[in-house]
């Protein structure tokens, strides 16, 4: 644990830096694991209710943030079939981009990201094959591996990383965990099994991840907000300030955390009917808002009362 508290530490040195002010609206999600369109895409069951969530955060004014495993490169060896597969998804994220509203950070599932030379060649076009344009952000745009917004009337900071750091497999030794993935869960997909980025997540594992994670934010006084373990985290003031924005591939909804008018929101969005049997997405609070000052002050307590 004091190696992930180190690690994190030095990651947070090394963040770039988002100023916001109460003006600010942030819609913060992860894990969305976009994959080829086939058994083993996780995300294709949610990816229209994806769709209507982002279309309704780009026309009201949020900035996208990403924190990681947006797309699943460790199942997958190009990302060019990823484009291609949820173009719509990456021609709305483009949307986001052209008016600097759009921010993504690597996880484990995508670190090859950070390899300016794997996007530069790759990512050229995710329109349909009837549009002959090449036009991507992914080659343009940074992947850093954390983040941090900060409040430009009080100086107050949230640190958003992925969290998968400090894990021996999904971390330093990444590269065999994608091979276990790529080559072991992958084909077990193909024919019904469900993966360990699905609705098959070790709960314990989970829990140590999540005890760790809090164990970090709660002892650097850091209000923290990660993804990785796929299950939706929103302390209230008093608690460990830790969140977690969940996923995208939950069985048949989405989740994610907003920012607006300087207070933090844990939504989820799925499909529901109206009673004359209509579908449509429906976004739903699951907890808050509260105020993001009700924290710091939380935390400026803390410490001084070290």
């Amino acid at each position: 644990m004091p190696r992930l508290h180190e690690k994190l530490e030095k990651l947070y040195e090394r963040s770039p830096v988002i100023p916001y002010n109460k003006d600010s609206k942030f819609i913060i999600m992860s894990d969305c694991h976009r994959g080829q369109g086939n058994l083993a895409d996780n995300f294709l069951p949610n990816q229209n209710i994806f769709y209507g969530a982002l279309e309704y955060y780009y026309t009201q004014g949020f900035t996208y943030i990403e924190l990681g495993d947006g797309d699943e490169l460790w199942e997958n060896r190009s990302i060019n079939v990823i484009l291609r597969t949820h173009s719509r998804v990456f021609r709305l994220l483009n949307n986001f981009y052209r008016e600097n509203r759009l921010y993504m950070m690597y996880g484990n599932h995508d670190i090859v990201k950070h390899r300016r030379s794997l996007l530069k060649p790759e990512c050229r076009n995710y329109y349909c094959d009837t549009v002959k344009k090449e036009d991507t952000f992914l080659n343009k745009i940074p992947f850093p591996e954390g983040l941090i917004l900060q409040n430009e009337e009080n100086n107050s900071r949230l640190f958003l990383i992925h969290g998968h750091q400090g894990s021996i497999l999904n971390d330093e030794l990444w590269p065999l965990g994608r091979f276990l993935v790529r080559y072991v869960w992958r084909p077990l997909e193909l024919v019904g099994f469900k993966a360990p980025t699905g609705a098959g997540r070790n709960m314990k594992l989970v829990d140590k991840i999540e005890k760790e994670l809090c164990s970090y934010a709660r002892s650097h006084n850091k209000i923290l907000i990660a993804g990785h373990t796929h299950r939706p985290v929103f302390p209230h003031p008093g608690d460990c300030p830790y969140f977690n924005d969940g996923s995208c591939v939950h069985p048949q909804c989405i989740t994610g955390i907003e920012i607006e008018n300087n207070a933090i929101t844990l939504v989820k969005w799925l499909i529901s009917a109206t009673p004359e049997r209509l579908l449509f997405i429906e976004r739903q609070i699951l907890d808050g808002p509260e105020p993001i000052d009700s924290y710091e002050k939380q935390i400026t307590c803390t410490k001084n009362m070290k």
